[in-house]
This record gives C-alpha cells, structure tokens and sequence, in this order.
C-alpha cells in the first residue's frame, strides 16, 4: 500500500519513515540549529524540547497546521520554515537529496550543533536511515508527495485568506464557526494515514494518559473509536491498541464492544508473545488468568452479576493450577463485591484482608468498627500506596474516607478530605495544560462538596461545585453520572424545602434511576407530605424489605426513621416506639453516630406527643450536641424547634413567674430555629414556627409582637399548600 509517498506493511515492520510532514519537520530543526536555538541555557532547552517532541512523535499534520504551531512558539522562524520548504517542492528532486546530505553535517565537528543521542539526535538519525534505504522509484514517489502536500498548504492558506475576508463581512461568530470546520477537517486530513510504530505508541499512551487524567482533552469517543479502527486495520494484532479501544467503548457504556476489544487484547498479547517474554513460560498463563479476571470485572461493572461469577470461576480454576497467589487474592476480593448478598461475605471480606496483607496488596474494609480502629486500618493501607506511589488508589483511600465520616456523621472531617483530595496533586507526570485528578475519586469528592454546601444552606456555593464538576466531566464521559445524579438530589431537598412537590416527579425520576433506593425513599416522603398515608406505608416495607436484603444498614436506619415518622402523622406514636428503638440499635451497633442523634431526636419527639415532655427533655440533651456541631441546617433547626416544644409543653405545670421565664426561653429557642430553616429557605417550618411564636406572644400578653408573627404566617399559608395535618405531629 502506498501513503504520503512511502510503502507501508500490513505491520510495523519498520519504527519510523520518511513522510512529507517529517521532511517540513526536519526542515524546522536544521533552521532551529542554523539559528543557534540548540545552543541555550537548560530551562530553554526543556522548553524547546517539549515544543519539539509532539512534532517528532505526534502524528501527521497539514502545512497549515503546522505553520499555525510554528507561529505561536517560535514566529522568528516561521518566515524561513516557509520559505525553505516552498524553494523545496518547487525546485528539482536534487534539493531533497542535498537537504538529507546536509542534514549529516549536523553531527560533525567538535561541537555539534545536535548530540547524536539527544530527543532531536535520534530523530534525524532514524529520518536520515530511512531516506538513506528508499529505493530511487520510491524517493520520487516521496519527492511527489512532498509537492503535493505543498501544494494543499498553499490552497488551504488560500481558502482561509478568503474566508477570513469574507468573515469580516458576516460578522466574527460566523468566522469562529468557519475556523472551527476547518480545524476538524484537517484532524480528518491529518490522521487518514498509517501511523508508525513510534507515532502509534505516541498516540496510545497520550490518549490513554489524557482519559485517565483529564477525558475532556481526550478526542471524543466516536473520533478516537475512528483513529483506533484505521490504526488496527493495518496493525490487527497491535494489543495496545485494543485496549484503548476497550477504555474508549467504557466511556459510553458500550458493553458488547468493550468485552470484544477486551478479548482481542488478550488475544494479541498471548499471539504477540509479550507476555512470555516478561514472565518466561509462564506468561501463556499468566495472561489467561488475568483476562478472565478482567472479564469478570467488566462484567461486574455492567451488573451482570451471572456472566461475571463464570469468568470468576475460570480465572480462579487457571489461578489455582499457576499456584499464583495474587491472582488468587484478586478473585477473593472480587468474589466478595459478588457474594454481598451471601451471608458468608464478611468471612470473605476479613480472608481477603488478611491475605492482603500476607501479599503486600492494598484493600480496605468496615463493618460497625469504630472510626479510629478503620481510619488505622485505612492508614496501613496508605503507606503501601504512598510507598510504591500509588496516587490513584491514594485518590480512592481519600475518597473513601471522605464518605466514611459522612457515614459517621462528621461534616467538618469529611469536609476536610474533600478538599485535601481535591488540592493534591498527582504523583504521575502529566502534560502541561492538562487537568490533574480528573479520576472517579475527583468526581465523588467533587459531590461530596456540593451536597455538603447544601446541607449548610450555601445554595450559590453548591451550585458553583456542580457547574465545575458539569465543566470537567461533560455529558460524554463516564463520570459524568455523578454529577447528574448529585445534581438531581441537590435539587430534590430544594424542592422539598421550598414544599414544591409536584415539582418533585421528574427529580424524582433522575434519582430513581440510577440510585434505586434513595429515588424511592424520597418518593416515600413526598407522599407522607401530601398526606398519601396508605401508598407511603406499602412503598417503604418495601424498602425495608429490600435494604435489609442486601444489608444495606444506612439505609435500613433512614427507612425505619421514615415509618416511625408516619405512624405519628397517623397518630399511632405507641406503634412508633419499637420501631425507633430498632433503628437506635442498628446505629449503636454500627457506630453510625449522626443516625443514632436523629433516631434520639425522633425518640424525644415521641415522647413529646406521648405527653412525657420532661424525659423528651433529658433524650434531648444527649442528642443535640452531634447535630449542632457537625448537622445539617435542617436537622438543626428540627432540633431547636423540638427544644421549644418540649419547653412550652413542661411550663404548663409551672407556676406563673417560671412559666413566663420558661416560655420567653421558647421564644429564644424558636428564633434560633426560624434563623436554621431560613437558610435553606425551608418556608414550610417557617410557617409553623410563627405559629407557634403567635401563640406564646399572646399567652405573654406581647400582642405587636404576635400580630407581627400572625402577619407572616398568613402569608405562608396563603403561598403554601396545607394537607391538614396536626402541627404537634409535625418534627
């Protein structure tokens, strides 16, 4: 086959050859030696080293292309480049062949202007082997290529000289329009031909580097899908390239192509031979082994939970025969995340860690211990990952960490590792202008953020967190699920505080369907707002059933909190109790300290309508620290409101003096709980706060002050809807 005036293999058989853009690229650093740019201090010589090596290694471009790239690092050169190449592709075939004879002059001497073993050393070295082993038929055919690669430079420059005159006619947007067609037809342009070895392996570990650390740089899915099909249709059995394609068909969820262009990988690596050459015989093996461990996750990862445990059982069996204990401690673990559901699974999980630990392999692991016994064991895991530099797992450690002090109910320390992860930089050496971090543990802090600032009130805040994480993982990318599903949630509790709640379906529907759980137990509490008593109870057993299936505890707790709520809205506190207390001892047992204060709150409040208000009192003192210092804004104001409750409902036995002393302290606690519910604009329990205000101003004979609050009430109830439901019962 011949492109760009060479022949080219069915594979790689050849590292690098002579095309017309190297021939433009070689005539920059003879200029770049003529002017004495190789002769600099170190920091320009980084600089100009790093300008260089994508010319080098990167894929083919245009003329014009290049032209543009040349002007914007290097304009003193740009004008000669030009001139050079052009006196080239309008001479005779006798100029290429005096530029390649000259280019050896580089070399010589006591100082050379390039060093035979430097980046640009070896790259003419490898340009001038080439040349030097064209046949004369094939180095005209490379001399014609030259002039036509020319002459397309010039009639591009053409084009955009007319279109840029005609741009100023129309107006600057159609002209940022124009310009953007014409950088995607030369991308087209650019890459329609074979790759060499080097520009392939160039290509490969680029756009893997740039989907791992920052996908939006990456080329889309459906043009790198493009490249990696044109790459493979002359190299089949590059490995390399499969892979990136099974990465790229992750991206989009593409289960059928990922799992095929997984196979070929290891297919091309067993052909290929790469693997035995690394690891002796065994390597055959080896890459077995591993590829159905691969496929399991892969199958894992789309819920096929069925195929997956086959692939499992394979790469087990493989395992076993090899005696390869990693591989083998790899399976447990991925054995656990599949046996979940078993009741043996915590017996998996503590073999898998201590095998782990046996093997010199990170895992981390929690079940009910407490926060300092699995932030040790979280600890052990780090100094493996900081040890042997690790920064991905290092990023999920973190993560991790971030979501366990949530689960326990610590705001201010989740906080804290959310912007630990989030200012790290990683250990990986990345190109300049490329976004670091921009992993799934970024993305999962990044939401961590947000919903933190919306618990706190700072709307404005949370929304600058979801329009970044929008802007650094767009719709396209894998990750991207994360924002929207934060995004949907964020939106959600504003909407259950504004009480909007047919507003709340279609938020609803983006929660439901891709987090089951949490979409139904908010469905579950909108109707227990409106009052949907018989719908909410069915659809929560439900879910009591289904989280305590799979062992789900957090969720399990939240439930049983959801029920008792609606046997007090239907007057049945007595039914409540049981209920309570079996989410009190879920959260003892587990150590969930913020979820065991709520359950106490929500004890309290029972014991409140129970007409025991004293006790309410003394369950209240145990319960209000943890929420005031690390709760939500909501949840505070709940708990101040509740103060106030209990406080009125005691001073009804007081004499007068301490009754009016305990009910202007009411007053003082409802003021502080009207401040909370305004900062998440939580209207609502506003209104039932100066309700409750109107009342005691007019018990204590202060009738401005409950006219002021009978006012804003009025108004409330007139802008909010009303389901008639008793406020006593209302937390």
């Amino acid at each position: 086959m011949m492109t760009n005036g060479v022949v080219h293999a069915n594979v790689f058989g050849i590292k690098d050859w002579v095309t017309p853009y190297k021939i433009a690229v070689l005539v920059l650093l003879n200029e770049m030696g003529r002017t004495g740019c190789f002769c600099l201090c170190c920091r320009e010589k980084e600089k100009h080293r790093t300008f260089l090596s994508p010319f080098a290694q990167g894929p083919d471009i245009t003329l014009t292309k290049l032209y543009k790239l040349i002007e914007e690092s290097c304009p003193q050169l740009a004008n000669s480049v030009q001139i050079r190449i052009k006196l080239m592709a309008e001479g005779e075939l006798k100029d290429m062949e005096q530029f390649f004879d000259d280019l050896s002059d580089s070399f010589s001497g006591t100082e050379p202007e390039v060093h035979k073993t430097s980046v640009v050393g070896l790259f003419l070295r490898h340009m001038i082997l080439a040349y030097s082993k064209l046949s004369f038929s094939q180095v005209f055919k490379l001399y014609t290529a030259l002039q036509q690669y020319f002459q397309n430079g010039e009639k591009k420059t053409v084009e955009d000289a007319d279109m840029e005159l005609t741009s100023r006619e129309e107006g600057e947007r159609k002209m940022e329009k124009e310009e953007l067609d014409v950088s995607i037809r030369e991308e087209e342009v650019s890459c329609s031909g074979p790759l060499s070895q080097k520009q392939a392996e160039f290509f490969l570990s680029q756009q893997a580097s740039l989907l791992k650390n920052d996908e939006t740089k990456a080329l889309p899915p459906a043009s790198l899908q493009k490249e990696l099909n044109n790459l493979l249709k002359f190299n089949p059995d590059f490995a390399e390239a499969h892979y990136l394609s099974y990465l790229n068909n992750l991206r989009v969820q593409d289960v059928f192509s990922s799992t095929h262009s997984l196979l070929h990988y290891f297919d091309r690596l067993i052909l290929t031979g790469a693997e035995s050459k690394s690891n002796g015989e065994e390597g055959y093996g080896r890459s077995l082994r591993y590829a159905a461990l691969n496929l399991a996750a892969l199958h894992c990862r789309f819920g096929h939970y069925q195929q997956a445990e086959l692939a499992l059982q394979e790469a087990i069996r493989i395992a076993q025969e090899s005696n390869d204990h990693v591989c083998l401690q790899h399976c447990l673990s991925w054995l656990y995340v599949l046996g979940q559901k078993r009741s043996d699974s915590y017996v998996l999980l503590e073999h898998s860690v201590k095998k782990a630990v046996h093997f010199g392999l990170p895992q981390r692991a929690f079940a009910g211990k407490t926060a300092n016994k699995l932030m040790d064991a979280l600890k052990d895991s780090d100094l493996l990952h900081w040890k042997h530099s690790l920064s991905e797992l290092i990023d999920i450690s973190i993560a991790q960490k971030t979501a366990i002090w949530r689960l326990y109910g610590r705001s201010t320390m989740a906080l804290q590792q959310a912007q630990m992860l989030l200012s790290m930089n990683s250990l990986e050496s990345v190109n300049a202008g490329v976004q670091q971090n921009n992993t799934e543990s970024f993305a999962v802090a990044l939401c961590h953020l947000a919903e933190l600032h919306a618990e706190q009130g700072c709307f404005a805040a949370a929304s600058e967190v979801l329009k970044h994480l929008k802007e650094r993982f767009p719709p396209n990318s894998q990750h991207a699920q994360y924002g929207m599903l934060c995004g949907a949630e964020v939106q959600c509790d504003g909407a259950m505080h504004d009480a909007k709640y047919q507003s709340l379906n279609s938020l609803i529907t983006g929660t439901t369907a891709p987090h089951s759980i949490e979409g139904l137990v908010r469905k579950a509490v909108v109707l227990q707002a409106q009052n949907q008593m018989t719908e909410a109870h069915k659809l929560l057993q439900k879910l009591l059933i289904h989280c305590q299936k799979i062992r789900n505890t957090e969720m399990v707790i939240s439930v049983l909190l959801s029920v008792a709520e609606l046997y007090w809205r239907s007057s049945s506190p007595t039914i409540a109790l049981p209920v309570l207390l079996q989410a009190l001892a879920l959260s003892k047992e587990y150590r969930l300290q913020y979820l065991a204060s709520e359950t106490v709150l929500n004890l309290a409040f029972a014991q409140l309508i129970l007409g025991i208000p004293e006790q309410a009192l003394s369950l209240l003192h145990m319960a209000i620290e943890p929420i005031l210092a690390d709760g939500a804004v909501l949840d505070k104001g709940r708990a101040m409101f509740l103060v106030a409750k209990c406080q009125v409902a005691s001073a009804a036995s007081y004499d007068p003096p301490n009754k009016a002393e305990a009910l202007e302290a009411a007053i003082e606690n409802l003021n502080e709980a009207k401040n909370y519910f305004a900062k998440v604009d939580c209207k609502e329990r506003i209104r039932d706060v100066v309700y409750f205000q109107a009342r005691l101003y007019h018990t204590l004979g202060k009738t401005q002050e409950r006219n002021r609050c009978a006012m804003l009430f009025r108004q409330l109830h007139q802008e909010l809807p009303s389901h008639g439901v008793p406020l006593i019962n209302h937390l």
